[in-house]
């Protein structure tokens, strides 16, 4: 009935209807909150968007910490994380963990914050500014993930980073440089050809000078993602498909004994499309019905 009047009042009455659809409640998401964390590392102002699994509050789980996910360019992985896992927690068809998204600062263009912060090096020939990783990651591990850690029952030793595109550079450089801070990873479409390549000198370094890489790595690429050129469904000059499988061969050929990676294309998909593909795959691999 409600909806009838605001109808009928729009053709009648224009400004009675504006005000009308004002007063409407907002949707929001089932069990979920915001803290907002002003960095020292950065001087820049982050949301963070955590949701809770249903289980959270049942006093039977009073003392039980969870596993937690951790997502790059929350404002938009945190709504696909909330949505995919909501019928898969309520069926029970994966172990309950907790959503935490990483949205780009406050009052900020998206593109621009996202390019500073989850972009290893300097790249001249991008707009803008790259190369903030560092600072990034300092505020997460110093900031961010003290303060949600503090206020939520996490385990620390079940974190989860993950990250599509940029998000998915971002998540190697990390694993290559600070791999202590996550246990596994979910990275789609990750950007390997970002600056000339220099992930593989990167990754190529630690190899020199580690035994181990205790980590679990999930990729995953759009078939569309591979290189065609002439047929505009795939790129025309990159070939992300390629690039992925290549990193994985590496990362296999060392024999590390505390990794485990798994490298898949996604049927069908695009750069655009491929993280919910991708972030489902990877949250059975990771986090498995009990």
């Amino acid at each position: 009935m409600r909806l009838a009047w605001i109808l009928a009042a729009a053709l009648l009455f224009p400004a009675a209807a504006s005000q009308a659809q004002e007063t409407l409640q907002a949707y929001q998401v089932e069990r979920s909150s915001v803290l907002t964390v002003t960095s020292a590392q950065n001087g820049r102002t982050y949301d963070l968007y955590i949701k809770l699994p249903p289980g959270y509050a049942d006093p039977k789980n009073a003392g039980k910490r969870y596993g937690v996910l951790y997502l790059t360019d929350g404002d938009y992985t945190f709504q696909v994380a909330s949505g995919i896992t909501r019928l898969a927690h309520n069926l029970k068809r994966l172990e309950e963990f907790i959503l935490v998204g990483l949205p780009t600062a406050k009052g900020e263009d998206g593109m621009v914050s996202r390019r500073r912060d989850l972009t290893p090096w300097s790249d001249p020939e991008l707009p803008g500014v790259s190369g903030g990783a560092a600072a990034y990651l300092g505020f997460l591990v110093k900031e961010a993930m003290p303060l949600v850690e503090k206020t939520y029952r996490i385990d620390p030793t079940r974190r989860t980073l993950v990250g599509q595109s940029y998000g998915g550079l971002f998540g190697l450089w990390v694993l290559f440089t600070q791999p202590q801070h996550f246990s596994s990873y979910i990275l789609t479409s990750p950007s390997i050809w970002y600056k000339d390549y220099a992930l593989a000198t990167l990754e190529a370094d630690y190899a020199r000078a580690h035994k181990d890489l205790r980590a679990r790595v999930y990729m995953a690429t759009g078939s569309f993602e591979a290189a065609k050129p002439g047929d505009k469904r795939y790129n025309q000059n990159r070939d992300m498909v390629a690039d992925q499988q290549e990193m994985a061969k590496r990362l296999r050929s060392r024999q590390y004994p505390g990794l485990q990676v798994v490298s898949e294309v996604s049927p069908g998909t695009y750069h655009e499309t491929t993280f919910p593909v991708g972030l489902i795959q990877g949250m059975q691999w990771l986090y498995p019905a009990p």
